[in-house]
């Protein structure tokens, strides 16, 4: 059965060039152009996943987020094309669970789309992960490793008491290491997951990103201890080594 996307987006060219690209890889999808029109649109198409745009006549984003937040246990992604972090926060804080930036590439907004009704789900068997835990539920979204703070709803991250500014790329890696903290996570997966895409075999964005993070987290680039290679296996958490 195909999962339902409900976008709501003012554009009218951008809703119908998005509704058909998710309809081609699978989706069924339902569309509207106003906020204030999100409630009765949400009890009729009954979606697993809603796209709201920031801007919206009627009721902005925000406020329709914070108004059916109470009554769509969904996962909802919102669409802005402002590049303030506040109004980032502030979507988080609302309960959104992830935004993505205009001008849109359809891939980062398929891969996001793919991560969030994952996470719906609670599982993550299609990504590989055999025995593993499930990833967090939409309940536990704080984990406190050491010195390492993560809030994955406004995605902050603070490593002795002191914040470390992290891209959501880098954030959603990091939060997938620690959640599977002391079990070495392929590329395959960390691919699967993180970006929604397969492992090509020569994609090195995730190995760019663990350098980053290393560096970011105080970890030796050298002799890691914090976020360590596990030679023919991938990349592990090591859970304590963060006091």
């Amino acid at each position: 059965m195909s999962e339902k996307i409900l976008l709501i987006e003012d554009d009218e060219k951008l809703t119908q060039l998005l509704s058909m690209y998710l309809t081609r890889h699978g989706f069924e999808v339902a569309v509207g152009h106003r906020g204030d029109e999100a409630l009765s649109l949400l009890s009729d198409a009954n979606p697993d996943l809603l796209i709201l745009d920031l801007m919206l006549p009627g009721m902005d984003g925000l406020s329709v987020c914070r108004e059916v937040r109470g009554v769509f246990e969904g996962k909802i992604l919102i669409l802005t094309a402002s590049d303030d972090d506040m109004d980032q926060v502030a979507a988080l804080e609302m309960g959104a669970d992830d935004f993505v930036c205009k001008p849109l590439q359809p891939r980062v907004l398929l891969a996001r789309i793919r991560m969030l009704l994952r996470r719906q789900l609670g599982v993550s068997h299609d990504a590989g992960f055999g025995q593993t835990e499930a990833l967090q539920t939409q309940d536990d979204h704080q984990l406190q490793l050491g010195g390492l703070s993560l809030n994955q709803l406004t995605q902050v991250c603070h490593l002795d008491e002191q914040r470390v500014s992290l891209t959501p790329g880098e954030f959603d890696l990091l939060w997938l290491l620690a959640s599977h903290r002391d079990e070495a996570l392929s590329r395959e997966i960390l691919v699967k997951t993180t970006r929604g895409i397969d492992y090509d075999g020569v994609d090195r964005t995730i190995d760019n990103k663990i350098a980053i993070l290393r560096k970011k987290l105080g970890d030796d680039s050298a002799l890691p201890s914090r976020i360590i290679t596990v030679r023919g296996k991938g990349y592990m958490f090591v859970s304590n080594q963060w006091d």
